[in-house]
């Protein structure tokens, strides 16, 4: 799976510098109620333009399966993030594709989010990954909050079912200090490295991408 995933690209450019800098993946976003959204035509248009080493992720929220499977095969994605409130059956029905299902931290101090971690053991051959992302009321992801990283540490030591991926506020100037303490198997920034929402700064994704390799290079086990 993916170690490094820039999300919200909205244009060719974007995707094109993306993936230039090294990142692994990028995010797609088909929420049309984000300032990130991009249509499925546009979407096509960067996937295209993209070399095939770099995977393309859908972000999805509260969509049909049948949306989701009719935009997964005209844009050629990789993976499915569902980032909603979508029941667990929804993976099962999902299980031709690549899912990240995405947990929104509402409260890392009590049991909420091993439950919903938990909820997935039924599921868990059929998740790639689970990413954990800061909770906001009314938003689903991009808000530029971070999650407690140690705390997040926790859950990773206390759940070995899946690969957990980090993300919420995540910058250049942080990421390589999230995984350091938080010791996630991946990392996923939108608003980090943006000039505006939906709009990438080369420069920014740059330096996050290299920070986030040196780190994980460094945090490797002997």
């Amino acid at each position: 799976m993916f170690k490094i995933k820039i999300c919200g690209i909205t244009n060719v450019e974007d995707g094109c510098a993306t993936a230039e800098s090294g990142a692994d993946a990028i995010g797609l976003n088909f929420y049309r109620a984000s300032s990130r959204y991009v249509s499925p035509a546009v979407a096509t248009e960067i996937s295209q333009a993209l070399p095939s080493a770099v995977k393309r992720v859908g972000v999805f929220v509260n969509s049909s399966l049948t949306e989701i499977r009719q935009i997964a095969e005209q844009v050629g994605l990789d993976y499915i993030q569902l980032h909603g409130d979508e029941p667990v059956e929804f993976i099962k029905e999902l299980s031709k594709h690549q899912v990240v299902r995405a947990i929104r931290c509402q409260n890392q101090d009590d049991n909420s989010v091993l439950q919903a971690l938990s909820s997935l053991d039924t599921v868990a051959s059929e998740v790639a990954g689970v990413l954990l992302d800061a909770f906001t009321p009314g938003q689903f992801g991009g808000t530029g909050k971070q999650l407690d990283w140690r705390r997040v540490s926790e859950l990773i030591q206390a759940w070995q079912g899946q690969k957990l991926i980090l993300a919420g506020g995540l910058t250049a100037e942080n990421v390589a200090e999230a995984i350091e303490l938080a010791r996630p198997f991946a990392v996923d920034t939108a608003s980090g490295v943006e000039v505006t929402p939906g709009r990438k700064d080369p420069q920014r994704v740059s330096a996050f991408v290299t920070a986030a390799k040196n780190a994980f290079d460094s945090t490797k086990s002997p």
